[in-house]
């Protein structure tokens, strides 16, 4: 089993590539294994950033938690991989996804109709090429052949909410990045349905990554404003919607997020206690954390804390 500080990664803000590049060199520099970065359609280019904070590190894994699919083509996203693997082998994990209707229709004018099998054929290109080096693929979505003159084993993770997207995960990924999903709903469900979905096409189950959202207060109204401030908006997306209904934690009467979702998506306390419950899930049954900051007071000191805690673990 690996350490713990190996299991437990830092979300790292995108929104000014620059200033990330500096937050991924100083929690390397504390002692953090692992950050993962956000693709959103109005930050920059999380995959550019990553190059430029591979430049400038020499050992902490990068990931993106995700890269929509629908607006780059598998090729596209392969060779921007190829880049940042070139610069630093090894060290980086493509998490990929088809992020949702609203987004993909309402923002970039791209259809998405079926969302899972769309992300099913793009990993089978675009793993094909960065493992094997070649592809010749045909198919609903794709028709693509190419040779690349070298292999790149770069992991390819794929966002998972609903239990079809874990069992894709199970069959077709090297591993599963949740979002917002409640511990108890990723135990009982989530993990089950992988594992399942892997063994029936003989493989074994990749790792699941589950976000885990922070609080470094002992303050419970606090963490519970802080907590709606930035979840609410998650209730307004259908697939959230469901899952959190599928979790037991189904929108109120008013289509608002309950105090007790809040309660169970974050971890709150000093370090000493988050440390502890870091431990906890992770001996429960988690493989690996994501961990993203829910500011309470100081957003850059809470952040310096959170990467300390992490890079001491």
């Amino acid at each position: 089993m690996r350490p713990t500080r190996e299991r437990v990664g830092l979300v790292v803000d995108g929104t000014n590539a620059a200033a990330a590049v500096k937050t991924i060199a100083a929690a390397e520099a504390a002692g953090v294994r692992q950050i993962w970065m956000v693709q959103s359609p109005w930050s920059p280019d999380i995959l550019t950033t990553l190059a430029a904070a591979a430049a400038k590190t020499s050992t902490i894994r990068l990931g993106t938690s995700i890269v929509p699919t629908y607006p780059r083509h598998p090729l596209v996203m392969a060779q921007q991989a190829w880049s940042l693997y070139d610069i630093a082998p090894g060290r980086l994990r493509l998490g990929i996804g088809p992020s949702h209707q609203s987004i993909i229709e309402c923002i970039y004018g791209l259809p998405q109709t079926t969302p899972l099998a769309h992300l099913r054929e793009y990993v089978n290109v675009l793993r094909t090429v960065l493992w094997e080096g070649k592809v010749d693929h045909h198919g609903q979505f794709f028709n693509v052949k190419v040779t690349f003159p070298h292999t790149s084993h770069i992991p390819v993770l794929i966002s998972t909410l609903g239990k079809k997207a874990f069992q894709l995960a199970g069959e077709i990924a090297d591993g599963a990045l949740s979002f917002m999903c409640p511990v108890p709903y990723l135990i009982r469900t989530a993990i089950p349905t992988m594992h399942a979905a892997a063994a029936a096409v003989g493989r074994s189950a990749p790792p699941l990554v589950a976000h885990v959202s922070v609080a470094l207060s002992q303050d419970r109204d606090s963490v519970l404003a802080a907590g709606h401030q930035l979840f609410d908006m998650y209730g307004k997306f259908p697939f959230y919607a469901k899952m959190f209904a599928d979790a037991g934690f189904p929108l109120t009467a008013s289509q608002m997020i309950s105090d007790s979702l809040i309660d169970s998506l974050i971890v709150s306390g000093n370090e000493d206690t988050v440390a502890a419950q870091f431990t906890k899930l992770l001996t429960g049954g988690l493989d690996e954390l994501y961990v993203g900051l829910v500011p309470i007071i100081d957003a850059d000191n809470e952040q310096s804390r959170l990467v300390n805690l992490i890079g001491q673990l």
